[in-house]
């Protein structure tokens, strides 16, 4: 059964820096070979997948946030990360983590705040 928890969010001004954390607990393997995704979503709008990160490292992220949003993994801890620089107030949603395509439970995420 895998979990995940989302961490990291937080309320920031215009500009500012955020560093999400994913833990994946309960994946093994099944972590380690996993394309990772990062969504968010805002109230009456659809999810959003923002970012995401292959195996090998390899990744993508979304046009909106191109040169502003960085996404690692370390499997060894289970745990993918979303570095989030210049933050917009329409970056303002609830981050969450899964798959891509997900294939897990959705955690509760966190939520991002940008606002002055």
């Amino acid at each position: 059964q895998v979990q995940l928890v989302e961490s990291g969010g937080g309320l920031v001004q215009p500009g500012g820096t955020l560093r999400l954390s994913c833990a994946v607990s309960r994946s093994g393997i099944i972590f380690t070979i996993s394309t990772m995704g990062w969504y968010r979503q805002t109230p009456g709008k659809q999810r959003e997948l923002v970012a995401t990160i292959t195996r090998e490292s390899s990744t993508n992220t979304a046009d909106s946030v191109k040169g502003r949003f960085t996404v690692s993994r370390d499997n060894a801890k289970n745990t993918v990360y979303l570095q989030m620089n210049n933050l917009k107030p329409d970056d303002t949603a609830v981050y969450y983590c899964n798959t891509d395509p997900p294939r897990w439970m959705w955690g509760q995420g966190t939520q991002v705040t940008v606002s002055s």
